[in-house]
């Protein structure tokens, strides 16, 4: 129960990627792990026995741990997870148009993954993630930022206003019916300063960046950009008759997240030969194909440089040969979350492979070769 706790405490304090990096860097840095700047050579800085890590762009992040052991060659064991889940983002311009005797203002905001967005209907909904923001001195900052309480809701429509074929179906426009509404107009225009925006600001919804100016406590006019996402202002619980259920948002996947980050931060490495890695990327949800997701180069560059950095002063020949030897040694687990057997849709399921609810992990196949298992790799 008590890692129960803490994976709740870490769902609770991550609801976006940059958060999601943040609370990890805040464990990595209480089990003394070193900061890297990637951007920096890694010669002479890492050792044996040492742990450390980097994050690029805020959203993702490499971790690394040296074993006592290790030599020239060796391999490295990688844990890969992936910081986002599907939600609603705000888009690059939030001003939504205003729709004609509804009162309301409302923000623009687009779909990001794969999501069941019926579910975003009628949920308390804050807002978080980064801001950038010019300092006085004229440098630009990159400021995270968490509302944490309802400001937005996606109102379902009543009942009464329905028929009975648009009740059974449900169908979901995502550009008009999961727009939230943030304030009235009445009470915008009590907030309002008159004064003239400019261009980017323009685009802007000016109660959105009151928001944010009072969260950072900057001026409107300082703030740059932003990247944001809409979240479920509801904490996680247990639930369950025995209070064996974790109920909450983002456990696909940030729960394999936490438990990668806490094992890689607990692993003894005093007989320990391998270089043991926790990589968390962004983008899983939209292909993984951007600079910070997994199918980036960013794995591989890590792999090369600890690679090098770490073979000793005349310590084996031929680095590219010794990389190669390493990578073969190598093995990864590619740890996403698995879905259970659903009772009341178990047709969904073939019996003899239906996943159970706290039966321990899963271990994925498909004929088609979409994953890496085989009767090696999965013993």
């Amino acid at each position: 129960r008590a890692a129960g706790r803490r994976c709740a405490d870490y769902l609770d304090a991550s609801p976006d990627p940059f958060h999601a990096v943040r609370t990890t860097s805040r464990i990595l840095d209480a089990a003394g792990f070193e900061r890297l700047d990637e951007r920096e050579a890694l010669s002479g800085r890492v050792r044996k026995g040492g742990r450390y890590y980097y994050d690029r762009n805020g959203s993702s992040l490499v971790a690394f741990a040296v074993g006592e052991r290790y030599v020239a060659g060796n391999g490295f064991k990688v844990i890969g997870c992936h910081t986002d889940s599907p939600n609603l983002k705000i888009k690059p311009r939030s001003k939504r148009g205003a729709v004609a005797g509804a009162g309301c203002t409302q923000l623009a905001v687009e779909c990001y993954g794969g999501g069941l967005w019926y579910t975003w209907f009628d949920r308390d909904l804050g807002i978080s993630g980064k801001v950038v923001v010019r300092t006085p001195s004229g440098k630009i900052e990159q400021r995270l930022v968490r509302i944490d309480r309802p400001v937005c809701r996606v109102p379902t429509l009543a009942i009464h206003l329905e028929t009975a074929k648009e009740r059974e179906a449900f169908k979901v426009n995502k550009e008009d019916h999961l727009s939230p509404i943030l304030t009235t107009s009445v009470a915008k225009s009590l907030t309002s300063d008159g004064d003239a925006p400019a261009d980017w600001e323009a685009h802007q919804e000016p109660v959105l960046l009151k928001m944010l100016a009072s969260e950072l406590d900057v001026d409107v006019a300082a703030i740059a950009d932003f990247e944001l996402s809409l979240f479920d202002t509801h904490m996680a619980a247990f639930g369950g008759a025995f209070e064996e259920f974790l109920y909450s948002s983002r456990i696909d996947n940030l729960a394999s997240c936490f438990m990668a980050t806490e094992t890689i931060a607990e692993h003894d490495l005093a007989e320990e030969e391998d270089v043991l890695v926790v990589a968390l990327f962004d983008h899983e949800e939209v292909g993984s194909t951007s600079q910070t997701g997994a199918g980036s180069p960013m794995m591989g560059e890590a792999v090369r440089r600890l690679s090098s950095a770490l073979r000793a002063d005349g310590e084996g020949e031929g680095g590219e040969d010794l990389y190669a030897a390493a990578v073969r040694r190598s093995f990864v687990l590619s740890v996403d979350m698995a879905h259970a057997i659903h009772p009341n849709y178990a047709s969904k399921h073939e019996r003899a492979h239906a996943p159970k609810m706290n039966a321990g992990p899963v271990i994925k196949s498909n004929a088609s070769q979409r994953y890496a298992t085989n009767g090696e790799t999965g013993t």
